[in-house]
């Protein structure tokens, strides 16, 4: 049975999947790093594909921007299509002294100011969300092996992109900001806004996920990226998932 979102037939995702928030990147992946590639799905706009690379079947999935956007997306593709490897691909904000624009950094665990691990276990604990190991370890020999630099550590999924109210948090900017401060004095290497959702729902539903990013805003520094080198430009994430996914 199709799903509502995805709208695929069963046996048309591959167990191990390439989740893009953007569907143009998905678009991109499939046409320039699979072979045998055909769509499933175009529902929304948010484009689906399978194919193979180095003959093993890889689907990548547009996710949309956001914890509830993705959280959709991870529900159909882990309990309708049978998911097993999840692995974001996706851009971030550096937070930190030694990141900077193009970096990429895999995202260990994931902070976040959500609200979704409250809703899940009601704060009774403050539930810790986390990489699968394996594929976390397979992701940094694929990136020495491609002889590609990155940086692991924790990062944060947060819910507001543009944080214009005026609360003491503030934005995740640059400049001496107290919460963002103390973020960085405690390891954060980067912000993002899917990450956290990934980790949640792998956890419970007991199968692997990773998140590889690239740095496209140094908040910092204020170094940005173009739209369009955010879209095309980021392949060393790629390669990397993709050389994991088929270890």
């Amino acid at each position: 049975m199709a799903s509502i979102h995805i709208a695929a037939e069963v046996g048309e995702v591959a167990e191990s999947v390439l989740l893009p928030g953007d569907p143009v990147r998905a678009k991109i992946i499939a046409e320039n790093f699979l072979e045998d590639v055909h769509q499933y799905t175009a529902i929304r706009n948010i484009f689906g594909f399978t194919g193979k690379y180095k003959g093993e079947r890889v689907s990548v999935q547009g996710t949309g921007m956001g914890i509830p956007s993705i959280s959709i997306y991870l529900h159909e593709l882990i309990h309708v299509y049978g998911a097993k490897k999840l692995i974001r691909v996706g851009t971030c904000g550096g937070m930190n002294e030694d990141i900077r624009v193009r970096d990429v950094v895999i995202a260990q665990g994931a902070s976040t100011d959500s609200s979704i691990v409250h809703q899940v276990f009601g704060g009774a604990v403050n539930f810790s969300l986390l990489a699968d190991f394996e594929l976390l370890s397979k992701a940094v020999d694929a990136a020495r092996t491609l002889n590609l630099p990155v940086k692991v550590g924790n990062i944060i999924s947060t819910d507001l992109f543009y944080n214009d109210y005026d609360d003491p948090h503030g934005t995740f900017g640059a400049g001496k900001n107290t919460f963002n401060d103390k973020l960085r004095r405690h390891g954060i290497l980067a912000v993002e806004m899917e990450c956290a959702a990934l980790y949640l729902q792998a956890a419970a539903a007991q199968v692997q996920a990773l998140t590889i990013c690239t740095v496209s805003d140094d908040l910092l520094r204020k170094e940005f990226c173009t739209p369009e080198e955010r879209q095309s430009s980021f392949n060393d994430m790629i390669k990397i998932a993709l050389e994991t996914v088929i270890q």
